[in-house]
């Protein structure tokens, strides 16, 4: 089996935010809406206080509250594949926002119009002059439905079904883009259920692990908290 991850490594990361930007590039979301948001907060005590940062996107969760919500209210929208990818389909959203209320993360994130990235703008950037027709599913945003993170879904896709699985968090092309542009090497995207990945190595070495666990919702999102081997 292979179940994608992703984890951040909060001893490194230095807030510099290129993977917001990056994630509203490649996913043009609008900026009321974002897909990956900094957390920062301030440690230590004066005058020996230091700033740790991290970003928050969707966990895909191996038990999806939003999933279960939207299930039960009979929407079903929301799925997650055999890969571990938590997705929601706009065209069966109906902006109901349970999965909002329902996120221990606060990652659903309701998009109540459909904004290009500069608000104002005399002219649409090329991405956003696409017809909607050729933009991948993920990207063919409506207004007054929820979306959030995919792990850029479209850019696995491709690899998946060339039977490229290997790809993956190696090549650009099928890597999710936030991880490729983080300059610190705090990101790092794979196959969990390989045992030699870089990803399981990374886990196992600095004791990476989801955060809020108490929720049960068994997150695939792993964070280097404290110390370990850099």
């Amino acid at each position: 089996m292979t179940k994608f991850v992703r984890v951040i490594d909060t001893m490194r990361c230095m807030g510099c935010r290129s993977c917001v930007a990056a994630c509203a590039v490649e996913n043009n979301f609008t900026p009321e809406a974002p897909w990956n948001v900094m957390v920062e907060y301030e440690t230590g005590a004066y005058p020996n206080t230091g700033r740790v940062f991290a970003t928050l996107n969707c966990m895909h969760c191996e038990n999806p509250p939003c999933k279960t919500a939207c299930d039960a209210a009979g929407f079903k929208a929301i799925s997650k594949n055999e890969f571990g990818v938590v997705l929601i389909d706009y065209e069966k959203c109906s902006g109901c926002r349970y999965c909002v209320a329902t996120c221990p993360y606060g990652v659903p994130q309701h998009n109540e119009r459909v904004a290009g990235l500069y608000p104002g703008a005399k002219e649409a950037t090329p991405y956003e002059a696409i017809a909607t027709e050729k933009r991948h599913p993920t990207h063919r945003k409506l207004p007054n439905v929820v979306e959030k993170c995919t792990f850029c879904w479209h850019k696995l896709e491709p690899a998946i079904a060339a039977g490229n699985l290997q790809a993956i968090g190696k090549d650009p092309r099928h890597t999710p883009t936030c991880d490729l542009v983080c300059p610190v090497g705090a990101r790092i995207f794979g196959d969990l259920d390989d045992p030699n990945s870089e990803v399981s190595r990374v886990i196992a070495r600095k004791k990476a692990a989801p955060i809020k666990r108490e929720f049960g919702t068994k997150p695939q999102v792993y964070y280097v908290l404290e110390g370990g081997d850099n």
